[in-house]
């Protein structure tokens, strides 16, 4: 009897215990039906079935705090909620679904308007949201469609960011010593470029050159802004217009005006595509560049020590006397066929809600300018961090679209050339894993992406040394260099140390203060037949590095057996680092490092 009851009572609790778990199921279940999260809101959550669904491609230092936003926005109509006003949904309100990433703004927007005149092309992006760092973008996009594609002043801005010239505090300071009581902005730059001793003559020890740096105006907001001052500071000084009236397409094309770009160009140490990868060049101080142009929000980043590099010295953030642009970050919709009524009304949602306080103030927590005025500026913009909350003074007048698009195209006529020693390891240990053949399809790949005015020249090296192709215009020699990469085969030891300095010399045989003087190696192993040594090759980098053509030498660590150490030291002797690229990274690494020239 006991034993039956035992029976009956564990059969009890075990219909109730799979009683309530059925109901925990239900409950859990019935919670995600209607995007209820557990664990305080941080589990997953999914995408309603009836959402409307956007597209935002953004600017990539927007990054910062975007994807968060998206998230925050995503979540709350999962919830049920509407997240501008905190309030449920009401009858019939749909929920919206935002997806998206960054890009380059100048990248996107040929994509906008291959999408609009070429659907075809291989390049075309279709966004409902358009968020570049700058409304130049929105412009060129209608004047090189012939279309109205976006209101260029109507979009409205969600993140505010004057361009400034970034430079070391003790640069500034020995600027302000020559020019007391005086404002300094391009006119006290363009004096220490014509200084005959650099730095020197104002009383800074070190190397003569003055370094100064940017990115691409093809495809970054901060260059095409910097090379837009340039000109509006080269017409200023070098043609008499000093007024504040709009530069013209005249003055764009005035060969005076050019030359006087052309000479604040020459002091390029080198270019990159994008302002993340300069970032960290930036941050390794002083004696690698002077002043770089950045976003203010850039500045702040690097002294918060939030590069890889840390900073031995403060950067400071120089305000032109002259003027500067402010990137405001614009919110656009495409007025195009892949946009509906439907989507182009949950975009305006999503840029409200990057417009509340909340979001407002991740804004300013990550270096920008809130764009919504009740959300005052505070830190971190703030001297602290090199940066002065009452500037710019002076803004400069945006130039009419037209001439936007000439002072970009003005770029290949302006831009410092470079002369560069393509140097590849085609020692036997290439031949493994076909490292040759992956060897060269990088290497075309950066000749691809080489202006036809860059000089180029291709050394091998294994046991022995060899120029395969002499130093010339690569409108010249374009033919040879690819002919010879595809002859490239692996055989013998790896006389590393020699062919660095047979690079060397080639490159001081014809130096020129004009041109960027660079090496880019590619090398997978340890030097094995050298009659010189990694001093040597230090040794001679540094003394080139003193004079007015410093020589650039780019390693590139290719497979796991490559001496890291002596290539570290050979970059350090540059101011450049060590790039680690492999079978599945080595095309995008050597096509990242041709757009530094």
């Amino acid at each position: 009897m006991i034993a039956a009851m035992n029976s009956k009572g564990s059969r009890a609790i075990f219909g109730l215990l799979v009683g309530v778990a059925v109901l925990i199921v239900v409950v859990v279940v019935g919670l995600r039906a209607v995007g209820g999260l557990l664990d305080g809101g941080n589990a997953n959550f999914s995408k309603p079935q009836n959402a409307v669904e956007i597209s935002v491609v953004y600017a990539p230092e927007l990054d910062l705090y975007m994807r968060d936003v998206i998230t925050d926005f995503n979540r709350s109509y999962a919830q049920g909620r509407n997240p501008v006003t905190g309030k449920e949904l009401a009858r019939g309100e749909k929920p919206i679904w935002v997806s998206g990433g960054p890009a380059s703004s100048g990248t996107v927007a040929q994509g906008i308007i291959n999408a609009v005149i070429a659907p075809n092309n291989a390049n075309v992006e279709r966004p409902t949201l358009f968020a570049p760092s700058v409304r130049h973008w929105l412009a060129l996009v209608n004047y090189q469609t012939g279309q109205s594609v976006f209101d260029v002043n109507g979009a409205p801005a969600t993140a505010v960011a004057p361009v400034v010239m970034a430079i070391w505090e003790s640069r500034l300071e020995a600027i302000k010593a020559r020019n007391p009581g005086k404002e300094i902005g391009w006119q006290e730059l363009f004096q220490v470029i014509n200084s005959p001793n650099g730095w020197r003559d104002y009383g800074l020890s070190g190397r003569q050159a003055v370094y100064y740096g940017h990115t691409d105006p093809f495809v970054s907001s901060t260059a095409l802004s910097t090379l837009m001052a340039e000109f509006y500071a080269s017409a200023r000084y070098n043609a008499g217009n000093v007024s504040a009236s709009k530069l013209t397409l005249d003055q764009a094309n005035d060969p005076k005006v050019l030359e006087g770009v052309r000479q604040f160009e020459r002091l390029i140490k080198h270019y990159s595509a994008r302002t993340t990868e300069f970032k960290e060049y930036i941050a390794q101080g002083p004696e690698y560049l002077d002043f770089v142009a950045l976003e203010e929000n850039d500045l702040i980043f690097i002294n918060q020590g939030k590069t890889q590099a840390k900073p031995t010295e403060k950067l400071v953030a120089l305000y032109p006397k002259e003027g500067t642009f402010v990137h405001d970050h614009p919110f656009a919709v495409p007025n195009a066929n892949w946009v509906t009524d439907e989507q182009r009304a949950a975009a305006k949602v999503f840029t409200e809600f990057n417009l509340t306080r909340d979001v407002q103030l991740k804004v300013l927590e990550n270096g920008f300018r809130p764009a919504n005025p009740q959300v005052p500026i505070g830190y971190p913009i703030t001297a602290e961090n090199g940066v002065d909350p009452s500037q710019p003074k002076t803004l400069l007048p945006v130039p009419d679209p037209a001439v936007l698009a000439t002072v970009q195209n003005s770029w290949q006529l302006v831009k410092k050339q470079a002369s560069v020693v393509l140097l590849v390891d085609t020692s036997g240990s290439m031949g493994e894993s076909d490292k040759i053949g992956q060897a060269r399809g990088a290497a075309k790949v950066f000749l691809d992406d080489q202006g036809g005015k860059n000089n180029i020249s291709l050394v091998e090296f294994n046991t022995t040394v060899r120029t395969l192709v002499p130093m010339a215009s690569l409108e010249q020699n374009r033919g040879d260099l690819n002919t010879r990469i595809d002859g490239l085969r692996a055989s013998g030891n790896t006389a590393l140390y020699d062919a660095l300095l047979a690079s060397i010399e080639q490159l001081q045989k014809n130096s020129d203060s004009n041109r960027i003087q660079a090496i880019v190696l590619l090398s997978d192993g340890q030097d094995t037949s050298s009659k010189a040594t990694v001093n040597d090759v230090v040794r001679a980098i540094q003394v080139a590095r003193n004079g007015k053509a410093p020589i650039l030498v780019i390693p590139v660590a290719y497979g796991k057996d490559a001496d890291i150490n002596a290539l570290n030291a050979i970059a350090r002797a540059s101011d450049t680092k060590v790039q680690a690229g492999d079978a599945n990274t080595i095309k995008r690494l050597l096509e990242v490092i041709g757009s530094y020239f």
